[in-house]
């Protein structure tokens, strides 16, 4: 048989170990790269403040580079973006890479879920917002967000609202004690903003983007005091949690008047509140003159709040005068109401008369929010 001539068919071109160029784990510095705010997160997409407070501040759209794939930009992170920062329609800049953060608030699914999910970056105050009434407030979600506050570094705020239902004292009296600072509101009826049409709502924004023009009699209600709230938001960077239907939006929109989010009605039935802040979003909070004044974070309405990832200690680090006092407890301590040789029950047994209500109250409020972790309540 005759030998067939090869052609340009049997041809198989393989790469040669001499002469190909190695892949490189090395990646462009980005010398030249801008820093930003990350102020909303939408679908891939993050919208940045460039240059905050000078007068080449402006607002872009960007994505995240391949390298930061695995890593989650949220609301509140500061980042390094390259390309076209100008901010004109139709462009897209790279985030290329995260600054360190000062602070992440995170949460679990539950108290098993090992995955960890960060809500926002760089905030120093967790307010939680709380309705007295319609919805009922819930102490248990009010302890676990205060657990991930202190877990995070952070100040916690509780916000107190519509006061005209129901009496603020008993929640007062739960939280004041473990150095929690409150601040309570009330809903007036406002005739002046009561109304149907166009111009019906809140500061008249009936047909902005994002408001619903058939929530005009939630927009009825004017908030007081306000000025007492925006008094602890004022030069910070806060974010708002809460459940939905407890007035969280309704308070932003007070706070923030062109922050437009969409406010909700709570079902008579379930005694829950719709959801109507759909994305972390920060918004500039102005002051009584409407110079800028601090950030103001709002979230969606949560109805769960896992702490698999809270480390006990630095639970315990959030109480000054017993974490010293832990200091005598034995190896493995839980700290919890009848823990054997507990320091903290000790504690309470050698205090002065005129001191014991005020230690036992702490200790049963460290107790609660250890219980909370813990899963024991």
């Amino acid at each position: 048989m005759a030998r067939r001539v090869r052609d340009e068919s049997d041809f198989r071109d393989r790469a040669s170990n001499k002469n190909s160029r190695p892949r490189t784990k090395q990646r462009p510095q980005h010398e030249d790269a801008e820093s930003g705010l990350v102020t909303g997160v939408d679908r891939g997409r993050y919208t940045l403040l460039l240059d905050e407070d000078q007068p080449t501040e402006r607002t872009i759209l960007a994505m995240k580079a391949r390298e930061l794939t695995r890593n989650r930009v949220v609301c509140g992170d500061r980042v390094d973006i390259v390309g076209d920062t100008t901010g004109e329609d139709g462009t897209l800049a790279r985030i290329v890479r995260i600054q360190e953060r000062t602070s992440t608030l995170r949460r679990t699914a539950d108290d098993t879920d090992p995955y960890e999910r960060i809500i926002v970056a760089n905030a120093d105050q967790l307010v939680i917002v709380t309705a007295l009434a319609q919805p009922e407030p819930r102490t248990r979600m009010i302890d676990r967000c205060v657990v991930a506050a202190y877990d995070a570094g952070m100040d916690v705020l509780l916000c107190l609202t519509k006061a005209d239902l129901a009496d603020s004292t008993p929640l007062r009296e739960l939280y004041e004690p473990i150095g929690v600072k409150v601040v309570v509101t009330r809903r007036v009826h406002d005739d002046a903003l009561a109304g149907t049409g166009d111009d019906a709502g809140h500061g008249g924004h009936g047909n902005e983007p994002g408001h619903n023009s058939s929530d005009a009699a939630e927009d009825a209600w004017r908030i007081e005091p306000l000025e007492a709230v925006r008094a602890e938001l004022e030069g910070r960077t806060s974010v708002l949690v809460g459940h939905s239907g407890v007035g969280k939006s309704t308070l932003v929109n007070a706070l923030v008047p062109d922050a437009y989010r969409a406010t909700g009605v709570v079902n008579d039935v379930t005694g829950r509140g719709r959801h109507t802040s759909t994305s972390a979003v920060a918004l500039r909070l102005p002051d009584a003159e409407g110079n800028p004044a601090g950030w103001v974070i709002d979230t969606p309405g949560v109805r769960s709040f896992g702490l698999a990832h809270v480390d006990v200690g630095n639970l315990l680090k959030a109480f000054d005068d017993l974490d010293v006092v832990a200091d005598d407890c034995p190896r493995g301590c839980t700290h919890l109401d009848g823990a054997p040789d507990c320091a903290l029950d000790d504690w309470l047994e050698a205090s002065p008369e005129d001191e014991k209500a005020a230690r036992t109250a702490r200790v049963e409020s460290f107790r609660r929010l250890l219980a909370a972790r813990t899963g024991t309540v």
